[in-house]
């Protein structure tokens, strides 16, 4: 008797945290929600940027906008390091904080092992159309709007073939004609500003 019910015990407890993990999946591949406010911000766009983010014109300017409380965000920061040191010769890479908790420079620099400047300006998340993180925002040499959008199709950047984030560098760095993204690039899928929700 004992035995069939530590059994049952275990059965419920296995059921319950494989549909907590079939939730939280499926929750995460959704689209982030379109706030209601929301104004798009297209390619090709002026970008004003704060004085904290601006740079000498000579390299494009990669913004990496990120909340640490955010999974995805965290689960992106691997790739993104990738991306810094594949590309750091040739742009200037920036991220952008955005939460409701105080952080430093020094507190996200150390805590992701990234030496990167880090802005606290959230602005800047309007100006390029974010309202999602993580997201990748690519601006070129004239501070116009090249690419907003995701790092990848897949929650752990691991699709070779959807490096979105890649491609755009690539793309701009060797001149070539811009691309056109599908939807799992443009449509914003991530934890909604600015608070860490879903």
């Amino acid at each position: 008797m004992k035995k069939g019910i530590a059994i049952l015990w275990l059965a419920i407890l296995f059921i319950a945290i494989g549909v907590l993990f079939w939730r939280n999946d499926w929750v995460y591949n959704l689209p982030t929600p379109v706030p209601a406010n929301y104004k798009m911000v297209n390619a090709g766009t002026p970008v004003s940027l704060p004085s904290s983010l601006e740079t000498d014109n000579k390299k494009p300017l990669f913004l990496h906008f990120f909340n640490p409380a955010c999974p995805c965000s965290r689960f992106n920061m691997t790739h993104f390091k990738s991306l810094v040191k594949q590309f750091g010769s040739d742009v200037d890479f920036k991220i952008v904080v955005l939460s409701n908790k105080n952080y430093t420079a020094k507190d996200i620099q150390d805590k992701f092992g990234i030496d990167v400047p880090v802005s606290f300006d959230t602005t800047v998340a309007a100006s390029c159309g974010v309202y999602s993180t993580p997201q990748a925002v690519l601006i070129d040499t004239n501070q116009q709007l090249y690419y907003r959008g995701n790092y990848n199709r897949s929650r752990y950047c691991s699709d070779k073939k959807t490096e979105y984030a890649r491609i755009a560098l690539e793309t701009f760095l060797h001149n070539r004609a811009a691309i056109v993204f599908d939807q799992y690039a443009l449509k914003a899928y991530g934890c909604q500003l600015p608070k860490c929700t879903k």
